[in-house]
């Protein structure tokens, strides 16, 4: 199958790409720099250097390109994960989402492709009891970050999940971990800040994540290319509350504990972060495993913890 991908060289973009290609499909990789074609071409796939916004560029990219399927990955995300880098990202990213995902969709109609795969969120649920299901309804009423990113989602979804002359596919995933990704111990970001306390466990920690690995989520995308159309989502077996990640990965990288703020100490940290730590709620993922054969791994530093420290148990399902 040829495979167009839009966002090819983030943090998913790289480990689908290389998985893309080593199951034999044709790969054309869309990126926005000289750089990240050299990447694409690192990993035997033919890249396009092409401006998301630019609609005539996409246009021209994906009708010479003929491609089966297209899968949007676009992203605008900093490099470092802070609230204020995060805040300070987010107007950009939510315009190349909506903006850039319009004109790479638009351009897929256009060029007659079948199937259209695009990034959502398996991490922004409402509240309700247990873990959440693909019919359950995102977070609208959430924190205003939070919910503005629900209604970002919300319509992409609606345009990828609503055309009739594509089999449209939308991917929630959790939140990545692995090489690349902010939760990398390897890299700058989080582990950085757990590493000098400067990341807090907040309140009761009750907060739910689902975690799922960039290699695993690759791999639930590249099935996806043949399954049926509709939502999935693309999580982990262990969705675990803050309060016993959070602590986790501290001693999985020989970092301190975790400071504690009660919610009145954070508020100066916004309305979002505390959301993330004391009210997320994780995702269920037996329809990927169903349809998909999904079969993520475990969340390592949760599997080190259970073994060495004797943590708790996570959420079940």
């Amino acid at each position: 199958m040829k495979v167009f991908v839009a966002g090819a060289t983030g943090a998913i973009g790289r480990p689908l790409v290389a998985a893309l290609v080593a199951a034999r499909h044709e790969v054309v990789g869309m990126t926005s720099s000289e750089r990240g074609l050299r990447v694409l071409q690192k990993y035997g796939a033919d890249g396009v250097v092409v401006n998301a916004f630019d609609l005539g560029a996409v246009n021209a990219a994906i009708e010479r390109a003929r491609p089966d399927a297209v899968i949007e990955e676009l992203t605008s995300l900093p490099k470092d994960y802070t609230p204020e880098a995060m805040r300070a990202a987010a107007e950009q990213d939510r315009k190349l989402r909506l903006e850039g995902g319009q004109n790479v969709h638009h351009a897929a109609r256009t060029a007659g492709v079948k199937r259209y795969l695009v990034q959502s969120t398996g991490f922004f649920y409402g509240s309700g009891a247990g873990l959440a299901t693909e019919t359950d309804m995102l977070a609208v009423n959430a924190s205003p970050g939070i919910s503005g990113s629900v209604q970002t989602y919300l319509q992409i979804e609606k345009r990828v999940l609503g055309s009739p002359d594509l089999e449209g596919v939308a991917l929630r995933y959790g939140f990545f971990y692995g090489p690349g990704t902010y939760h990398d111990p390897d890299t700058d970001s989080i582990a950085l800040q757990v590493r000098e306390q400067k990341y807090p466990l907040i309140g009761s920690g009750a907060g739910v994540y689902s975690f799922i690995h960039v290699e695993d989520a690759a791999a639930a995308t590249l099935a996806a290319l043949e399954s049926d159309p509709g939502v999935y989502n693309i999580v982990d077996d262990d969705p675990s509350e803050m309060r016993i990640w959070l602590p986790a990965f501290a001693r999985f990288m020989a970092a301190p504990p975790p400071p504690h703020l009660t919610e009145q100490q954070a508020q100066a940290l916004g309305p979002d972060v505390i959301y993330y730590a004391t009210r997320l709620r994780g995702a269920r993922n037996d329809l990927a495993k169903r349809k998909l054969r999904f079969s993520p791994r475990r969340l390592e530093w949760l599997s080190k913890a259970t073994m060495e420290f004797g943590a708790g148990p996570v959420l079940a399902g």
